[in-house]
């Protein structure tokens, strides 16, 4: 009686380890074996949320199993990639995020995950053109013009981006900072809000996002693209990098939760990599006027967590958090 007692409990104890933490994860040679959760913290429609589409249709024929795509939009995207970073560590909820909510809202509000210690990524298969324009008529006719008119002018250089402390913001005040000059930001609901005051002479330039079918008509005119690398799409343009060598970690990435395995990570890497290759995905890209970029998450975990540094010490700088 006693060693049937004392094998029970062993067998006891045996169960309880194996239903832990450790063993949550499923064979990861079978992943995987049920479809995909892909959270987007965006509206429907959007550049973003089609470009997520286009990759998504293409990965499941690698992975052989469905990607619902699924948007949560809210909170400066926080409310989506909250629901990334809480998930089960398991890899069938993934998603988007383009920066912002790893690296700037966190510093500048209370979220709930930590960005750094919550979250992994994946891969990045391509980035946004954000730029700083003027009207197409404007008599600045580069960067530098800006600039001189400002240095002349001081404050009467007015320009527009979507919100308060958000990347385009802090970049135009970081420059202002190295020219030393004084600028005027005028913070719009939106970019279509901002494009429309800037046509109508409200103010002197606009900074972020633009609308491309305006710069086809030459109704605003690019002076500066908000970007790291030169881009494809507006040769001859310079960036921000290029010019003032300052960061702009603008990217459309994949995220997954910090504790997935390496393994699953990897099969998702490479489902979605094989993906960017697929005609259907670079055509309709060519079509949103999105650049393909690949970078593995081994590269951009540690790019995240150095954007997080910067911004931090440039929102301190700001006087925007302690």
């Amino acid at each position: 009686m006693k060693l049937s007692i004392v094998g029970l409990l062993t067998g006891l104890a045996v169960a309880v380890f194996l239903c832990g933490p450790g063993y949550a994860q499923e064979d990861v040679s079978r992943f995987p074996s049920k479809p995909i959760t892909y959270i987007v913290p965006v509206t429907p429609g959007t550049g973003t949320d089609l470009s997520v589409r286009l990759i998504a249709k293409e990965a499941e024929k690698f992975l052989k199993q469905p990607i619902v795509v699924v948007n949560k939009p809210g909170g400066a995207l926080t409310l989506g990639t909250a629901a990334i970073a809480t998930a089960k560590p398991d890899g069938y909820t993934i998603g988007f995020s383009g920066g912002p909510p790893l690296f700037l809202t966190p510093l500048l509000e209370k979220v709930p995950y930590d960005p750094i210690k919550d979250i992994r990524t994946i891969m990045q298969y391509g980035g946004f053109n954000f730029g700083v324009y003027v009207k197409g008529d404007s008599p600045f006719k580069t960067f530098k013009d800006l600039i001189a008119y400002a240095r002349q002018n001081p404050k009467k250089a007015t320009y527009g981006t979507v919100g308060v402390n958000g990347m385009p913001n802090i970049m135009m005040e970081e420059v202002a900072k190295r020219e030393k000059v004084q600028i005027t930001h005028i913070p719009f609901k939106g970019t279509s809000e901002g494009q429309t005051a800037l046509l109508g002479g409200h103010t002197i330039f606009g900074a972020g996002d633009f609308s491309a079918s305006l710069v086809e008509a030459k109704e605003i005119r690019l002076l500066m693209m908000l970007k790291d690398e030169p881009s494809a799409e507006y040769p001859g343009v310079p960036t921000l990098k290029e010019l003032y060598n300052l960061p702009y970690p603008m990217s459309i990435t994949i995220i997954t939760q910090r504790n997935v395995p390496d393994a699953i990570v990897k099969k998702l890497d490479d489902a979605f990599a094989k993906a960017m290759k697929e005609p259907a995905f670079i055509n309709g890209m060519k079509e949103l006027q999105l650049p393909i970029i690949y970078r593995s998450g081994k590269e951009l975990d540690p790019y995240v967590l150095q954007s997080y540094n910067y911004f931090s010490k440039a929102l301190k700088e700001m006087g925007a958090i302690k």
